[in-house]
């Protein structure tokens, strides 16, 4: 079993395998309209990150999905990174989970069935930890190892959190640091060393769970989760929805030091330029930043941290929940302002 490297199984691997977004928007403005009813809450209007469904005026159901191929080579790992990033949508709108649902798609004439248990293990030790039963699933026969969960959650109607409502003058909180794309790229290449794979499991398997705390913040307007498209393509999904520019300063950006050294070595992913590719256009750079920075701030995370927008009194309150419930440092790395939507970059 030690012998098997999952990412040789597949073409892209954790988030950078999302289908870019300009690709994305195009399949989906052909959809016909859908029903939509009054209590539907959170649907697909502003490419939020699950749907929220009120029950009565105490409760609303929130459901996501998130599966991909792999972005390591441990199987155990793989299934955690998998579920932990799963679940990341059920926090970014405020929720606390409730069960999870397996969805396994795996190549069964390449791998034994003893890898493929250690990658539903290592789910379900994540959703150990979240408190929650993987209740059930699907599982299919297909080409490329893909893995992943769907969320159920619960939210009081009134907390729900959404990427549509930040206000002029939030301030812009990054709660993990960035870089993971670029660490799965140094991996394929073997150009990781052991420490900082571990650096990259720490990330990319601690669970956001600081998102049930935000949902009582009342000075908390919008949050998301990055990941597949990138810090800047997620902010300015909230720069849309929220009809606001958006200003980032480079060296405020929390950065895995791994990440930078690998990025300025020439080493990242291909997601990042589709995804600079479906969005760069709406993105302002400094003229002294160069290719380096805008690979960091388009690479693809997997697993990555909450983007929250919060009034600038609550900033203090909001880096103490991060710091009690997940045992790091979050950061402030710029703030909304009124405009056309967009991201201003600045050294």
């Amino acid at each position: 079993m030690n012998d098997i490297r999952l990412t040789r199984f597949s073409h892209g691997g954790g988030c950078g395998c999302k289908i870019a977004p300009a690709v994305l928007q195009s399949m989906l403005a052909g959809m016909p309209a859908g029903i939509v009813p009054p209590e539907l809450m959170v649907g697909t209007e502003h490419a939020d990150d699950a749907a929220v469904y009120r029950l009565n005026d105490r409760q609303a159901i929130v459901a996501t999905t998130d599966f991909f191929t792999p972005i390591v080579d441990d199987p155990f790992d793989f299934g955690r990174i998998a579920a932990t990033n799963a679940l990341s949508d059920v926090y970014a709108m405020g929720a606390r989970p409730l069960l999870a649902l397996a969805l396994v798609g795996m190549p069964l004439d390449k791998l034994p069935a003893e890898v493929i248990g250690r990658i539903l293990e290592g789910g379900a030790a994540v959703c150990r930890e979240a408190g929650i039963p993987v209740a059930g699933g699907h599982s299919i026969d297909v080409l490329e190892p893909i893995y992943g969960l769907v969320g159920i959650g619960v939210v009081d109607p009134a907390e729900v959190k959404t990427n549509a409502g930040a206000k002029a003058g939030d301030a812009l909180i990054l709660t993990k640091p960035l870089g993971i794309g670029i660490l799965s790229a140094g991996l394929k290449k073997d150009l990781l060393p052991e420490d900082d794979y571990a650096t990259m499991l720490r990330w990319t398997t601690q669970l956001n769970r600081v998102g049930m705390r935000l949902a009582g913040m009342a000075g908390v307007h919008a949050v998301t989760d990055v990941t597949g498209f990138g810090l800047a393509g997620h902010l300015l999904e909230v720069c849309r929805a929220s009809r606001l520019a958006a200003e980032v300063c480079f060296s405020d950006l929390p950065l895995l030091e791994a990440a930078v050294r690998l990025v300025r070595e020439g080493i990242a992913t291909g997601a990042s330029g589709r995804n600079w590719a479906s969005y760069g256009e709406s993105v302002r750079l400094a003229p002294e930043l160069g290719q380096w920075q805008q690979k960091l701030v388009t690479d693809p995370q997997t697993s990555g941290g909450l983007l929250i927008a919060c009034a600038p009194e609550w900033v203090s309150e909001v880096l103490a929940a991060v710091r009690d419930e997940q045992g790091c440092e979050a950061r402030v790395i710029g703030r909304m302002f009124e405009g056309a939507p967009g991201l201003a970059l600045t050294c």
